[in-house]
C-alpha cells in the first residue's frame, strides 16, 4: 500500500523531498528513457538496441518516409513555425485542409484540430460545461477528461467502469446540462467502452455523449475511421468525438468532430484553441498524408489483430494473467509495483521494452506491463518476446 506521504498532496514546497523519499520507497518514482534513435519497434534507447513493445504507434507511421517527406516538403514551403495562434494570423490553409479530411473520415460535418489530445479534451469541456452542469465520467478515464471535467467547475459523478447499472443511477443524479465523458479504448486496459448502451442512456436521460477515440482511431472501423463508426453511432448519438494524431497516425496533435454548429462554438470559446499558438503547417501536411495512409491501411490493420490473437494465445498459455483487451493495448496483470518493475527489467536484460504501469496510471496493486503491438511487428518478433516471458516465469 503506498505511503500517505507519496499519495497525499503537497502542503508545503519543504515537503518536496519527503513526497519524493516516500514515492522512490513505494516503488512509484517515474523516470524517462532517452531514445537515440526514430521511433520505430527497435529503437536505440540509452544506448542499447531493443525490441520495443511499449509504443502507441499502433501502424507503424510514425518514421514513415512518405509522412517524413511531406513535413520535409512542408518546411521548404511554409517554415517552421507557425507563428500566432490559429485566431490571429497563425491559421493556415493545410490546417483547414486537415480539418476538412478528418471530419470527413469521421462521418462529421466539421472538425477542429488542438495541439494535443490533452487540450481538446480541457477545451471542450471548459467551454461547454459550467458549475451549474454535471459531467459523467467512467472511472478509468484518461486523467485529460478528469482534468477537463474540473476545469469546467461542472459538478463530476463518477461510475464504476464500464457499469451501465451505475451510469443510469448516476445520470438520475445529472443537474443542468448533462455529459457523458468515455474513452473509447482505455488506454491501460486495453478494453472498449459499450458504446451502443451508453448512447442509449445519454439518449433516456437527454445528455451529450463525448468520445475520447484516441486509441480506436486509425485502429478500429471502417478504413480506421475509430470504435465510433464501428459500432454504427452517428454524430447525432455522439456530438463530441475526440481523436489523437500521434498515435496510429504517428504524427502530433488531436481533433474534435461534430456538427457545424457545435465546432464554430468551440472555435469562439474553447481557451486552449483560441489562446495557443497554431501547430507548424508542416505538420498539418505530414498529418494529412498520415491520414490518406491511415485510410489505406486495411492490409495492415488484419495483421495487427493476427499479432493479438498470438499473443494473447501464447500468454496465457505461459499463466499470464491478461486483461480482457481485443485491441493493440495488451496489459499483463502482475499486482506489486516491485513485482512488475522487477519483470520490465528481466525483460529489458534480454532486450525488449516493456513499460512497467503503476500507480496513480493504475489503480492500487494492479500494476502490470502494458504490452502494445505494431502492424510493424512480425509473429517472429512477437513469439521473442513470448519465449523472454517464459524465461522469466
Amino acid at each position: 500500500m503506498p505511503s500517505k506521504a507519496a499519495t497525499t498532496a503537497l502542503k508545503n514546497f519543504s515537503d518536496m523531498a519527503v513526497h519524493l523519499a516516500a514515492r522512490q520507497a513505494d516503488h512509484l518514482m517515474r523516470s524517462r528513457l532517452q531514445l537515440q534513435s526514430a521511433q520505430s519497434i527497435t529503437p536505440t534507447v540509452d544506448g542499447q538496441r531493443l525490441l520495443s513493445f511499449c509504443s502507441n504507434d499502433y501502424l507503424g507511421l510514425a518514421n514513415h518516409p512518405a509522412i517524413a517527406q511531406a513535413m520535409k516538403e512542408g518546411i521548404d514551403q511554409y517554415g517552421v513555425g507557425s507563428g500566432s495562434s490559429h485566431l490571429v494570423s497563425g491559421h493556415h490553409r493545410e490546417h483547414e485542409l486537415l480539418e476538412q479530411e478528418l471530419a470527413a473520415f469521421t462521418g462529421r460535418e466539421a472538425a477542429l484540430v488542438f495541439s494535443s489530445g490533452y487540450m481538446a479534451n480541457v477545451g471542450v469541456m471548459s467551454a461547454l460545461m459550467s458549475r451549474r452542469d454535471t459531467i459523467v465520467q467512467d472511472r478509468l478515464n484518461h486523467a485529460s477528461l478528469i482534468d477537463g471535467a474540473l476545469l469546467s467547475q461542472a459538478k463530476m459523478l463518477r461510475f464504476r467502469h464500464n457499469d451501465m447499472a451505475h451510469l443510469r443511477r448516476q445520470l438520475g443524479l445529472a443537474m443542468g446540462k448533462k455529459l457523458v465523458v468515455s474513452d473509447g479504448v482505455f488506454s491501460m486496459d486495453g478494453d472498449c467502452a459499450p458504446l451502443l448502451d451508453v448512447s442509449r442512456l445519454c439518449a433516456e436521460h437527454a445528455a451529450w455523449l463525448l468520445v475520447d477515440d484516441a486509441h480506436g482511431i486509425g485502429v478500429l472501423g471502417p478504413h480506421g475511421s475509430g470504435l465510433v463508426n464501428a459500432v454504427g453511432l452517428t454524430s447525432a448519438d455522439v456530438p463530441l468525438l475526440v481523436g489523437t494524431l500521434g498515435k496510429a497516425f504517428g504524427t502530433s496533435g488531436a481533433f474534435v468532430a461534430g456538427d457545424k454548429t457545435t465546432i464554430d462554438y468551440l472555435l469562439q470559446t474553447a481557451r486552449p484553441y483560441i489562446y495557443t499558438t497554431a501547430t507548424p503547417p508542416a505538420l498539418a501536411a505530414a498529418t494529412r498524408m498520415a491520414l490518406t495512409l491511415v485510410h489505406g491501411a486495411d492490409a495492415e490493420r488484419a495483421h495487427l489483430q493476427t499479432l493479438i490473437g498470438h499473443l494473447r494465445q501464447g500468454v496465457r498459455h505461459l499463466g499470464y494473467q491478461l486483461m480482457p483487451s481485443a485491441t493493440a493495448i495488451q496489459p499483463i496483470l502482475v499486482g506489486a509495483n516491485e513485482a512488475a518493475l522487477q519483470l520490465s527489467a528481466q525483460l529489458r536484460a534480454r532486450g525488449l521494452l516493456v513499460t512497467a504501469i503503476r500507480p496513480p496510471t493504475v489503480p492500487v496493486n494492479t500494476a502490470r506491463l502494458r504490452v502494445t503491438l505494431s502492424a510493424s511487428h512480425s509473429l517472429a518478433q512477437v513469439d521473442q518476446l513470448l519465449n523472454a516471458l517464459a524465461d522469466v516465469t
